[in-house]
């Protein structure tokens, strides 16, 4: 089995020793302002149906017509994917620190520029067809990740930690989605993500 320093998109948060009680309890009203700020790149809701489809469907097209990785959208889509990620462990409250537009700070993301000559032309028009059982099992990994923040939310004001198995378990749930959308929509990688937290 395939383990992070293996696969082609690595994620990992630093364990926070402690965590503020106060900035925990109004976590979701403290968040809105940088959420309004990812919406508003991500183009809201439907973020593959909009801004993210823009660079999305060209990059099809490059890959399966010119066999070319333009840089420009390579770092958007990365830049993009970091921030989020970074909002996303803010809202999960695996960090304390408030989510910033450019700089990696405890959320540490690796995706490497692909060689679009080694790609397979081809694949980019079923990778999202082929990422569906992961999307099953993603659904149900995803649900039981909401029931660990909220659980440790608990925890975390009355410990001021985060008890350490639910951290790596949410982490893991948030590495896994990053590898299938590394393979399915970032188009980085033909290498098919391994069902697997680590």
């Amino acid at each position: 089995m395939e383990t992070e320093a293996e696969y082609p998109a690595s994620l990992s948060i630093d364990y926070p020793e402690s965590l503020d009680r106060l900035t925990t309890f109004f976590r979701l009203f403290a968040v809105i302002p940088i959420a309004i700020i990812l919406a508003a790149l991500s183009g809201g809701g439907n973020s593959r149906l909009s801004i993210g489809a823009m660079v999305f469907a060209p990059l099809v097209l490059m890959l399966l017509f010119r066999r070319k990785y333009p840089r420009w959208w390579f770092d958007w889509n990365v830049a993009l994917t970091k921030f989020s990620y970074r909002v996303n462990a803010y809202v999960m409250l695996l960090t304390d620190q408030y989510p910033s537009t450019d700089e990696e700070q405890t959320v540490h993301i690796d995706i490497p520029y692909p060689d679009a000559s080694q790609l397979n032309r081809w694949l980019p028009l079923v990778k999202w067809f082929l990422a569906i059982p992961h999307y099953i099992v993603l659904i149900f990994v995803i649900i039981a990740a909401v029931i660990c923040v909220i659980i440790a939310w608990f925890a975390i004001l009355f410990t001021g930690r985060y008890p350490r198995g639910l951290f790596d378990f949410v982490v893991g749930v948030s590495r896994w989605g990053l590898r299938v959308s590394a393979y399915a929509f970032l188009l980085t990688t033909d290498r098919y993500p391994p069902f697997s937290l680590e």
